[in-house]
């Protein structure tokens, strides 16, 4: 697996959506620091730290990318998959929102706003029916037990299903 392609993925996905995309209308906006600024940086970081940790598994488990064109050869149900299903969609969330915070931009809240619905629609109508092409009974079991957004309190595990 390159290296180009990670990085391609990630500057197309998470790069657009959670720099480019803010730092155009921070710019287009004038928006300056807010005084909440400090529960937006630890709201950024949390995001990045989950990012980066998806984007990880995605290489070392998964065998591909967070890309939808090259996506990972085998179902990862690792570190925050065990909790939620969506942990790299949470992390870019968690990133959306601290920088509205951070800036206390309404421009930005509608942009997190934005992001949360497209990905609501798109991953239940187009990613999980691709999950269960690729995967099938596995996928279903995981999709199951796991929720789509709000983690789980205890995390799950594969033997959990044999029980």
């Amino acid at each position: 697996m390159s290296l180009w392609r990670h990085a391609a993925a990630v500057l197309v996905l998470p790069g657009v959506v959670t720099v480019a995309v803010p730092a155009l209308i921070v710019w287009r906006t004038g928006a300056d620091l807010s005084p909440a600024a400090v529960v937006g940086i630890a709201l950024i970081a949390a995001g990045a730290l989950l990012m980066a940790t998806t984007i990880r598994l995605f290489v070392s488990v998964g065998r591909g990318t967070l890309a939808p064109w090259d996506p990972t050869k085998r179902l990862v149900v690792l570190g925050p998959y065990r909790y939620v299903r969506n942990p790299m969609i949470s992390g870019v969330l968690f990133v959306l929102l601290g920088e509205a915070v951070s800036f206390a931009s309404p421009p930005l809240f509608v942009w997190f706003g934005a992001a949360f619905a497209i990905n609501a629609a798109y991953i239940p109508l187009v990613e999980e029916r691709g999950l269960e092409e690729r995967f099938g009974e596995d996928y279903r079991t995981y999709k199951s037990r796991v929720p789509r957004w709000l983690p789980r309190l205890r995390p799950w595990s594969p033997e959990e299903t044999a029980r």
